[in-house]
């Protein structure tokens, strides 16, 4: 088969060259033409994973595991266990019967508390977390015992707000925010201690309301106790005043607030008045007085059938028109009876009628007259004996100023029961001027156990 010769360089090519390009005779832009692109020519970005039949070796990852990981997780599984154990059990401890102690703390009785298993755990738990909206103390006030209070001494308590009821916050452009008194406070307070044991419960905190009710109750003669904020419930993002911490018989207590959401747990022991706003002629705490003193003076067995019947009313008017109405029966009975007189007024709370010997008086009228009598004497008495009231409560100033702990150390063992030692320079209290009925005695700082209500178990 014959070869065909290479081409030598000068030789010349027998094909014809190409022909030129063709030319616009418009004038028209050169067209250039484009590489067509095929699927195969472009690069792929798609990949597929290594096939793990490659990958395998033969051995599992159990196999692959140290002998501390095997450890480790033999311990969880045993630690899971344990736990679960440990749960159940404490889940059906917490459903247990209950115990006489536990109820009491509760406020419970076997008659009202939860009876089921699944309910003794869920209020037991439930309980569990209610440090933080609960009162700091399961009884607020310490228990009256016959020797301090004789049965026929104070047998009601009444409980007192203080914000928009005795005192409000105003504020001028001279003096910026001041805290004003309403009108007749200290007469009321005054008054009013001798029929009940009074006791301040507000929801400001204590170092807040502490120094307001310094000024209010100077020397300590008419508030027995005090209740700040830290006694009382948070419910439903509320601030709730529940009186079943109280240690007290709700039978003979009256809660005096001026914002109903505060008595939500007790609506029956309330007297809800309308707030102070500032009007230096207003006159609606004194108005009130004649009714609590009835209920004091008659002594019913129970007072929140006699609130409940007020409920939403005007209490100063419509008590003044049911005792107009007494009185004008008791002139009534008296003319009919030519002296011999008896009361009708205290059907009104369900008291016993009872005689009375200098008529027209009422009885309500005879025990008003004293008690006003009474308190005419008291404040002469106190006005007599001021300076003496004064170094007294100047000598209990420095007594609190040389306990109170001066680094972390002396404060620790202030609450741990050991106060610091009185300074041994601090002069003895100043003795009472002669013919003064009583004498106060100088303040004394026992043990907390012997002045405070259990605390709260955590």
């Amino acid at each position: 088969m014959a070869q065909k010769p290479p081409k030598s360089a000068g030789s010349v090519s027998s094909s014809p060259p190409p022909p030129p390009p063709a030319q616009n005779s418009d004038k028209e832009s050169e067209q250039i033409e484009q590489p067509v692109l095929t699927r195969s020519s472009v690069p792929s970005l798609d990949f597929s994973p290594p096939d793990p039949t490659e990958q395998r070796t033969g051995a599992s990852s159990r196999d692959n595991l140290s002998s501390a990981d095997r450890q480790r997780r033999a311990f969880a599984r045993i630690a899971f266990g344990l736990f679960t154990l440990g749960f159940g059990l404490h889940v059906a401890y917490m459903g247990r019967e209950w115990e006489q102690e536990e109820l009491q703390e509760k406020k419970l009785t076997l008659e009202n508390a939860p009876a089921g298993r699944w309910e003794r755990t869920k209020n037991r738990y439930s309980g569990m977390f209610s440090y933080f909206s609960d009162p700091v103390m399961t009884e607020l006030l310490p228990p009256r015992t016959a020797a301090q209070y004789p049965p026929s001494s104070k047998p009601y308590t009444l409980l007192i707000s203080v914000d928009d009821l005795l005192v409000t916050s105003t504020w001028d452009r001279q003096h910026g925010w001041r805290t004003a008194k309403r009108p007749g406070v200290d007469y009321f307070l005054a008054y009013i201690s001798q029929f009940y044991e009074v006791v301040v419960f507000t929801t400001q905190y204590s170092y807040t309301a502490m120094p307001v009710l310094d000024k209010l109750d100077r020397y300590n003669f008419y508030i027995e106790h005090r209740l700040f904020r830290e006694h009382t419930r948070s419910q439903n993002g509320e601030v709730v005043k529940d009186l079943s911490y109280l240690n007290r018989d709700l039978s003979k207590v009256i809660l005096l607030d001026t914002h109903p959401e505060h008595a939500v747990t007790h609506p029956e022991n309330a007297v809800i008045i309308p707030g102070w706003k500032g009007d230096p002629k207003d006159n609606g705490l004194v108005a009130m007085i004649p009714f609590l003193e009835s209920i004091a003076i008659y002594k019913p067995a129970d007072v929140r059938p006699i609130l409940t019947a007020y409920n939403g009313k005007n209490i100063p008017l419509e008590y003044a028109k049911r005792e107009a109405e007494g009185k004008q029966k008791h002139i009534e009975n008296w003319k009919q009876n030519k002296g011999s007189t008896s009361n009708s007024f205290g059907g009104f709370f369900g008291v016993s009628s009872r005689s009375t010997q200098n008529a027209p008086l009422t009885y309500l009228e005879q025990k008003r007259k004293e008690a006003q009598q009474q308190y005419l004497e008291e404040q002469a008495h106190i006005a007599k004996n001021k300076d003496y009231l004064e170094s007294l409560l100047k000598h209990e100033q420095d007594v609190m100023a040389a306990q109170a702990p001066s680094n972390i150390w002396e404060m620790i063992d202030t609450i741990r029961g050991n106060p610091k030692a009185l300074d041994a320079n601090i002069p003895p209290p100043p003795p009472p001027p002669p013919g003064m009925g009583f004498v106060v005695p100088p303040p004394q700082l026992p043990a907390p156990a012997q002045t405070q209500a259990s605390p709260k178990s955590s």
